[in-house]
């Protein structure tokens, strides 16, 4: 109510929400997990009020299946979680409640206020810190886009609507709450955000949220690079990562903003490797099968690996340290804007240099690449080089057969070993030594 009568005092708007029906919107609250039910519950017989908010009502409203539910009510931290047997408070910069149920976890926060009075902003306008409790309404406002800003009353089946955002749905369209621009520079983040969920959900940019991204693009080279690390494999592992870069390309966020990116969508060489890598992750996210993020990272920066390897063996360094170097030099670039985590980089590092060793096929070599721990990641990614054209089809086949042979087939598919033979060192007589009797 005060910060009602402040808005008013200072001739800010107040928004009016939209109590909609579920005559209208159609969601009735058996579509929510038993787990999001049962939170706002017991949160509701305790005098509190309690909606099912965000992602979870904007999928479901489109037909999709949410993740997970998240729930925000007007209890603080410390209220909630005394309702509920297993609950513990997380976070530091703003505490939420995780509330365990069976095999479901719920994320419980309290409304949420930009409190102009504390909040901090950088020179540029990216806010560091502004987390204060509020209203429902201040909630509201926060959140980046109208399509997010929707909240399920599972009591009354209502949707409640502070900015729009179910017209938004129906006109299939992905709009940002206040001035684009500012809320950019709050977080630009929200700029890839805003491409990924469009083209997830495939809903179209608004004009006025499109608008200022190109301009404002360098504005993400001041995000920490674990923030945009993050942002990042959301995007690559979305099942939809293919039309998120292409977006990222038609509203400019694809040159000089992060390296990947630019590995990416400027693949001459590698355009057909990079877009079968995509196709396939897409594929196994979407049919909800296991992907692995060092698998994925290796294929998209593979061609700057090989660049790179070129151009050392080109000044006169042996191969292998050559590749060694060229894995460094590519490595060194992406982490320095992207916090690729050193397990993902060891598992990238193993999957490159198997490559050069699948071409000997001959003597133990073979026998040993074999029970490397990570073959099988390696024998996929030369499939994939295979798949482009970029090995020879006969080399994979080869690999498919030998690993799933009988060991005498193994010996007689070895090719003959042609390469240069190491010459075995003579032992050195030590001084002294007696020598060998003579017979007459």
């Amino acid at each position: 109510m005060i910060q009602r009568l402040i808005r008013r005092v200072l001739g800010l708007a107040v928004e009016t929400p939209q109590r909609v029906r579920r005559a209208k919107h159609g969601l009735a609250r058996d579509a929510l997990t038993p787990g999001a039910l049962k939170v706002c519950e017991v949160l509701r017989d305790a005098g509190y009020s309690a909606y099912v908010v965000g992602g979870a009502v904007r999928d479901l409203l489109l037909g999709f299946v949410p993740k997970d539910f998240d729930v925000a009510t007007d209890a603080r931290p410390e209220e909630v979680k005394p309702l509920f047997r297993r609950a513990m408070v997380i976070g530091r910069r703003f505490r939420l409640v995780h509330v365990m149920l069976g095999g479901e976890t719920v994320e419980v926060s309290t409304f949420r206020a930009a409190d102009l009075e504390t909040t901090q902003k950088d020179e540029h306008g990216r806010v560091l810190r502004d987390n204060v409790f509020g209203s429902q309404e201040d909630d509201a406002r926060r959140r980046d886009f109208s399509v997010n800003a929707l909240y399920y009353d599972p009591a009354t089946e209502e949707v409640i609507d502070y900015h729009g955002g179910l017209a938004d749905l129906k006109k299939r369209v992905m709009r940002v709450i206040g001035d684009p621009e500012e809320r950019y520079r709050e977080d630009p983040v929200r700029m890839l955000r805003a491409v990924r969920l469009g083209a997830k959900l495939g809903l179209t940019l608004d004009a006025t949220t499109r608008a200022p991204i190109r301009r404002l693009a360098p504005l993400l080279e001041r995000v920490p690079p674990a923030r945009l690390f993050d942002e990042m494999l959301k995007l690559l592992l979305s099942g939809h990562a293919s039309a998120c870069l292409r977006q990222l390309r038609e509203v400019g966020l694809h040159k000089g903003v992060l390296p990947m990116l630019d590995v990416i969508l400027d693949q001459p060489l590698g355009e057909r490797f990079v877009t079968l890598a995509l196709g396939q992750t897409d594929a196994r996210v979407l049919a909800d099968r296991p992907v692995s993020p060092a698998f994925l990272f290796a294929a998209l920066l593979w061609h700057e690996v090989l660049a790179a390897w070129k151009s050392h063996r080109a000044q006169g360094e042996p191969s292998a340290l050559a590749l060694e170097a060229a894995m460094d030099e590519v490595l060194d670039t992406q982490c320095e804007k992207l916090a690729i985590t050193r397990k993902l980089t060891a598992t990238m590092r193993e999957v490159w240099a198997m490559q050069p060793r699948f071409e000997m096929r001959s003597g133990q070599r073979p026998w040993r690449l074999i029970e490397a721990e990570r073959f099988r990641m390696g024998y996929d990614f030369l499939a994939l080089r295979a798949a482009s054209g970029e090995v020879s089809a006969d080399l994979e086949v080869w690999w498919r057969t030998f690993q799933s042979a009988d060991d005498e087939t193994r010996k007689e598919m070895l090719l003959p070993d042609t390469g240069p033979k190491k010459r075995r060192r003579r032992r050195k007589k030590s001084p002294g030594a007696s020598a060998s009797p003579s017979t007459d």
